[in-house]
Formats: C-alpha cells, sequence, structure tokens
C-alpha cells in the first residue's frame, strides 16, 4: 500500500525492531575515502520503537562513558532515524536505545555503526519501505554532522563486504569481490584519535609522483580482489600521502605495523583515521600471530592494546 509524503505512521503503534551495526575497516591503506571493508565484530546495537508523537528521541545510551549526546539532533543515530523517516515519506515519533560496541575514536566506524544500526532499526520497524541502498543517504547525512561527508563507513555497514565509492555526487558504491583466504587483524591502542584530528593533518597539495603511485596502487587493489591476487592485493596496500601524515598521531606507529609484517602479514596500515592498525593475513593463525606481535609492540611504547581477528568477508548490518 502506497504512503503519502508526511502521512503519520499507522497503527499499531510502539512497535520496535533491534539491529546489529559491524565495525568497518577503511581507506585499506591507498584507497582513503573511497575503500570500506565489513568486519564481522565488534559493532553497535539500536533498538527503535514507534511511538506516539512527533521526532526522534534517544532515551538510552550505555557503552559510551557518557561521551555521546542523547539530543537527537547532535548524535549520528538520532540524525539517521530522523532522515531515514523522511526518507519513508513518513511522520511520527521514534525512540531509539543505543549500545556502543564500538570505541569512539578508533579508526574502526563507531559513528557510522550507530547511524548505520539506527537507520536500519527504523526501516525494520516501519516494515521495511526502503531498502538497504536506500538507506545510504540517511546515513551520510548522520555522518556529515559528525566527521564529515564520507560513505567510506556507512556503505559496507550497510551492504556487507568491500565496496568501493566511486562518487558522492551523485551516489555511486560498488561492491568488489573479496578474495577468498583473506583475513585482517586489527588492533586498537587504548587511545583517542577524533577523526577531526586526523584529516588536519593531511595534505592539502601533493606531489604528482606520489598521486601516480598511489592511483596506480588503488587500481592494483581492484584488480587483485577480481582476481583472487593476495599478493598483489599485498603489494598495492602501502600508501604515501594519507599514512604518513598520520602515523606520527599514533605512538609506535611505524614499529607497530612492522611488527605484524614480522608476524607474518602480508601488509599493514592505519584503520580509517585510526589508531587502530590493521594487517592483512592469508589465515587465521598469522592473524592472531600479527595481533599479538602488535599489542606486544603497542606496549614498549607505554600503550595497552587490543585486538581481534575478522574474516574479510562479512555480512553488514542485520537484525539482532
Amino acid at each position: 500500500m502506497s504512503r503519502d509524503v508526511g502521512a503519520p505512521l499507522a497503527a499499531p503503534l510502539y512497535r520496535e525492531a533491534r539491529a546489529f551495526a559491524p565495525a568497518t575497516l577503511s581507506n585499506l591503506g591507498t584507497g582513503f575515502d573511497v575503500l570500506g571493508l565489513a568486519l564481522n565484530q565488534p559493532g553497535d546495537t539500536v533498538v527503535a520503537r514507534l511511538v506516539p508523537g512527533t521526532g526522534v528521541r534517544v532515551v538510552r545510551i550505555d557503552g559510551d562513558d557518557g561521551k555521546l549526546p542523547t539530543d537527537a539532533a547532535r548524535n549520528t543515530a538520532g540524525i539517521a532515524a530522523a532522515a531515514t523517516l523522511a526518507k519513508a515519506g513518513l511522520s511520527g515519533g521514534i525512540e531509539l536505545e543505543l549500545v556502543k560496541g564500538l570505541p569512539i575514536g578508533s579508526g574502526l566506524g563507531s559513528s557510522a555503526a550507530s547511524a548505520v544500526a539506527a537507520a536500519f532499526a527504523v526501516n525494520l520497524a516501519l516494515g521495511s519501505p526502503l531498502r538497504r541502498a536506500d538507506l545510504i543517504e540517511p546515513c551520510l547525512a548522520a555522518e556529515e554532522a559528525v566527521s564529515g561527508r564520507h560513505a567510506d563507513n556507512v556503505a559496507p555497514a550497510l551492504l556487507g563486504g568491500l565496496v568501493l565509492v566511486r562518487s558522492l555526487e551523485p551516489l555511486d558504491v560498488v561492491r568488489l569481490p573479496v578474495p577468498e583466504g583473506l583475513v585482517f587483524a586489527l588492533v586498537t591502542p587504548d587511545m583517542e584519535l577524533l577523526t577531526r584530528t586526523a584529516r588536519a593533518v593531511l595534505p592539502q597539495v601533493v606531489p604528482l609522483s606520489a598521486m601516480t603511485r598511489n592511483s596506480a596502487n588503488l587500481a592494483a587493489i581492484v584488480s587483485a580482489c577480481h582476481t583472487g591476487d593476495l599478493a598483489l592485493l599485498a603489494r598495492a596496500i602501502p600508501d604515501e600521502i594519507v599514512t604518513p601524515a598520520r602515523s606520527p598521531l599514533i605512538p609506535g606507529c611505524a614499529q607497530v605495523l612492522e611488527a605484524a609484517l614480522d608476524a607474518g602479514a602480508l601488509a599493514s596500515s592505519i584503520s580509517g583515521a585510526g589508531p587502530t592498525l590493521f594487517a592483512l593475513c592469508r589465515s587465521p593463525r598469522t592473524a592472531q600471530a600479527a595481533v599479538e606481535a602488535m599489542i606486544a609492540t603497542f606496549a614498549k611504547h607505554d600503550l595497552a592494546a587490543s585486538g581481534f581477528v575478522s574474516p574479510a568477508d562479512c555480512p553488514g548490518v542485520r537484525a539482532a
């Protein structure tokens, strides 16, 4: 049954839905702002509840140590929920409960996970009038409010797998095949690195030669994904524009990345804005060894750290 734009929510009220959105690994070295990968865990969970009245209210947040605003207009979950409601052409009241399973400022797409889980849960509660791809724009609006307009976290968190963001205006995202056997090791030091801080250190002008090499590496990543060539993929990860600028923000970064390689990883770099670092591996066993080596190296720089292993081909947001 079609709904008029701006139509109020129909009965029954108080219907609720729960969704889980996973962490994401973005950039993958040379793919700054254009490549993103869904991980299997951890992630954020949102309960969306349809209630009488109008507007979105964030009624509870757990797991954030009190850092996130409950004002829906300043919270990515709240912004995405309101934008999803509007995109569906409906009006009504929505309450959100957010459980943060992702550390804030970790480089694992924390703000995107909250937005994606909220958008998906609201859409479920409304009876799923929108497709997954339709939810990217509401989540982009949420990301733009807190960390800039980029889809390399929200797109894989929604769609799963490895995603190439070809364009934002107009929106154009492409799912890439994930090479068989690819596993990631991820380690997060006990520190917070906000996206705006990590973006502030990026160069505004780059040498043409560096841009050319990064472009060649990005093309090689796409080729490696289609051919399953892990050796080529590993050669294409190193980035000489963004990673060198951000490395000084993470104590011991170069040594930790090198430790992953010494443990058998194929390549290593910074996940998103950091401070999480990742290593590309051929097996879960090697990935676990890389995690342990990276944690031990962070300890040498007086930083506690935690890590996990994730397969590379993971689903995105789902009902919880």
